[in-house]
C-alpha cells in the first residue's frame, strides 16, 4: 500500500514551488500530461506555460513522461512548453523513468514525479525510488474511459493518504 502513497499532494502542478524543491532537494521534475498539464480537450493553459518558465528559470530541469502513444499530442504540448518528452512510456513500469534518470545523470531521489495517476504516475515514481507529487486531474468531470474506472479507487487512496497525515482533500 505504501508505494500507492505519494511523498506530496497538490491541488495542481502549479502548486508545486521552488522552496518546495529545494527542501527535498528536487533538481528535475518529470511530468504527465494528460489530465496534469493539458485537459480532456487538449488544453494547455497560461497558468501552466508560466509555471514551466519559472520552473526552467529557477534552474529545475523539466521531463514530460506520458503513456499515451498519440506522439502528436505530446509533441506538442512539449514544444509549447520547450521540454524533452517521451511518449508511450508504459508506466508504472521502470524503463521510462530510468531512462529520463539517465538522460539527467541525476540520482533518482533528486527526481520528481508529477502526475494525476496513482496507478501510473505514483507507482512507477515510487518503484523507482523517485520522490512522488500526486496533483487532481485537471478536469475530474472529464476523463478517458481508461483512466475513468481507476479514478474511485484513486481517490479512496487519497482520502486515506489525506487522513493518515491529517489533511483535508
Amino acid at each position: 500500500m505504501k508505494k500507492l502513497y505519494p511523498n506530496l499532494y497538490l491541488k495542481k502542478v502549479e502548486d508545486i514551488t521552488i522552496e518546495v524543491l529545494i527542501k527535498n532537494k528536487i533538481k528535475l521534475l518529470i511530468l504527465d500530461v494528460d489530465n496534469t498539464l493539458i485537459d480532456y480537450y487538449k488544453k494547455l493553459s497560461d497558468n501552466v506555460i508560466q509555471w514551466t518558465k519559472e520552473m526552467r528559470g529557477q534552474g529545475i530541469k523539466l521531463f514530460i513522461l506520458s503513456n499515451t502513444n498519440n506522439i502528436e499530442k505530446v509533441k506538442e504540448v512539449a514544444e509549447k512548453l520547450q521540454i524533452q518528452y517521451k511518449y508511450f512510456a508504459m508506466k508504472p513500469l521502470k524503463r521510462g523513468f530510468r531512462y529520463v534518470q539517465k538522460q539527467f545523470n541525476i540520482k533518482p531521489e533528486n527526481i520528481a514525479v508529477v502526475g494525476d495517476q496513482i496507478f501510473t504516475d505514483i507507482l512507477g515514481g515510487n518503484r523507482s525510488k523517485m520522490f512522488t507529487i500526486l496533483v487532481d486531474p485537471i478536469n475530474e468531470k472529464k476523463d478517458y474511459w481508461y483512466t475513468a474506472w481507476k479514478r474511485p479507487i484513486e481517490n479512496k487512496i487519497k482520502k486515506k493518504f489525506c487522513s493518515k497525515r491529517g489533511e483535508n482533500e
